[in-house]
């Protein structure tokens, strides 16, 4: 069970990374369950993860306060503003334009209600 637990941590962790990158990719909630897969599986991992200097930080501040940072927060709202934007500009269906931007809106109203970093 131990080899799921790390395989799956590193499919987490290599999706999170991806996500550095692509904006649509979510990162942090990724490498938040790549952590609890590695708890799992490797301690080993797990410290290292927790240790790395740019992945390590946002998941301490998550579990510990339930944080997010302040740029991840503007980069979330940019990101969902653009995707918002994209589909408008492709004339997508007014009812599947109120259901993403319902959809979004409250993704939007719990990343800024979550203390910041």
């Amino acid at each position: 069970m131990r080899v799921i637990w790390a395989a799956l941590g590193l499919l987490s962790l290599s999706i999170g990374i991806v996500g550095i990158i692509l904006p649509l990719v979510p990162t942090v909630p990724l490498l938040l369950l790549a952590a609890f897969f590695f708890a799992r599986s490797s301690e080993r991992l797990h410290s290292w993860l927790l240790g790395h200097p740019q992945l390590g930080p946002p998941i301490e501040e998550w579990q510990s306060r339930g944080a997010i940072s302040l740029s991840a927060k503007r980069i979330a709202t940019v990101s969902i503003v653009l995707i918002f934007s994209i589909s408008v500009i492709l004339g997508l269906r007014p009812l599947i334009l109120a259901i993403q931007g319902l959809t979004l809106t409250c993704v939007l109203i719990f990343i800024w209600t979550r203390p910041s970093a």
